[in-house]
């Protein structure tokens, strides 16, 4: 294997705009990384995820199509 060919791999701290913030291992050039949405805010994670029907798409695609 070729020496010095690898990026440098280094731990830092991830923030959320929510406020939460954890550590990880990146290889870019950055002490702090900055997210709009985690795994502590997004719906699909805390159970507060909702179902819209935007609407009613399908009705109406039925009451067009005929079907």
């Amino acid at each position: 294997m070729q020496a010095n060919i690898h990026p440098e791999y280094k731990i830092v701290k991830v923030q959320c705009a929510c406020g939460a913030s954890f550590r990880t291992g990146t290889t870019k050039n950055t002490d702090v990384i900055k997210v709009d949405i985690c795994s502590k805010c997004h719906p699909f994670f805390t159970g507060k995820q909702k179902l819209v029907d935007a609407g009613g798409r399908v009705d109406k695609f039925k009451k067009r199509y005929g079907i």
